[in-house]
């Protein structure tokens, strides 16, 4: 018999009226890395979160809160496997609450619940895939820069930003995209099932949409927030157990408590910030495709 089933049997003691726990997991923010001073999601910093919103035994369900705009295919993939995984390994439900956004890899986030529920101004959708680039030929000659550029294997550079672009080159990033849209598209069928009830030519365009739209069209399951829902569901006294990461900045930036600041540590912190702001640039452009 395990702990909650045994306190559960108890006559006495706050533990005989204790309600169903739920415990929240929070995904929030860009899919992938976000640079040295942005965490973004990624496998390898959400697996001992995700062990740990699995870990209660006798738990009603699993709650995620999803707030993101997408970005890596590979990484929203991976986390949305591990989540599915240890639902079934543990026979649990999963819950998906989606706020600003649940579009691209947030999507595919949010398609790792069981049932997704999102409030009436939230984004979702947007399956489909993006790369995105520069052309700089035309300024390095206008300004007499010469590029010298060696390289084995004629396709080796086909997407350099620097030459010109490549018939070539786009119709293999094309081809490559068609294949991760394929893997996107699979997935939201295989999730979603009968509920997805718009033409697949809609749902899988890019496109997005505000959360009456969405339920619309089958991305979701209803409009409502984490708090109502699991009452409605769990009942009054239902507990949310929230599993938060080492909120301490040392420690996720992987500084050791007892180490010494100095110079060493000071010229790391200068090397990283040009990457830094180039990483928030990059991320206010993921959050403003979506007008957020």
């Amino acid at each position: 018999m395990n702990m909650t089933k045994l306190l559960a049997k108890l006559p006495f003691g706050p533990w005989r009226d204790a309600g169903p726990i739920v415990s929240v997991l929070r995904l929030s923010g860009v899919i992938g890395q976000a640079g040295a001073f942005r965490q973004g999601l990624t496998m390898a910093n959400m697996a001992g979160l995700i062990e740990r919103a699995f870990a209660p035994k006798g738990q009603a369900a699993v709650a995620l809160v999803v707030n993101s705009p997408g970005g890596s295919p590979v990484q929203s993939a991976l986390i949305a496997k591990r989540i599915r995984d240890l639902a079934t390994e543990k026979k649990v439900p999963v819950f998906a609450f989606c706020e600003d956004a649940a579009a691209s890899g947030g999507y595919w986030l949010a398609c790792a619940a069981d049932e997704i529920w999102a409030d009436e101004s939230s984004i979702l959708g947007s399956i489909g895939v993006v790369s995105a680039g520069f052309g700089a030929h035309d300024f390095i000659e206008r300004y007499g820069i010469e590029r010298r550029l060696y390289t084995a294997g004629d396709k080796k550079v086909i997407l350099d930003p620097f030459s010109p672009e490549r018939e070539d080159g786009v119709a293999h990033l094309k081809a490559i995209q068609a294949e991760i849209h394929d893997a996107f598209k699979a997935m939201v069928r295989d999730r979603r099932g009968a509920r997805l009830s718009g033409p697949e030519e809609e749902l899988f365009s890019g496109a997005f949409w505000a959360g009456r739209r969405a339920l619309e069209l089958g991305l979701i399951d209803g409009i409502g927030d984490l708090r109502n829902v699991l009452r409605g569901r769990f009942g009054e006294k239902v507990r949310l157990r929230v599993v938060q990461e080492d909120r301490r900045w040392f420690r996720r930036m992987g500084f050791r408590v007892d180490a010494p600041v100095g110079m060493a540590s000071l010229d790391r912190l200068a090397a990283d910030l040009p990457a830094a702001a180039l990483s928030a640039v990059e991320e206010r452009a993921l959050w403003s495709r979506y007008g957020l």
